[in-house]
């Protein structure tokens, strides 16, 4: 993951792809957190089919 070094030509990171690795994560966050009620909802639905 080096998309901030490719995009924007600096590496807050060294190259380690850290800093990509945690803003991934937080936008996977706040996606969950922004869909929690849709995601629980269709988790119920699936699950409860047999």
């Amino acid at each position: 993951m080096d998309f901030i070094e490719r995009w924007l030509g600096i590496s807050p990171d060294s190259g380690d792809g850290s800093t990509e690795a945690l803003y991934l994560l937080a936008v996977v966050a706040i996606l969950a957190l922004v869909f929690h009620k849709r995601i629980m909802q269709f988790a119920r639905g699936f699950f409860a089919r047999k």
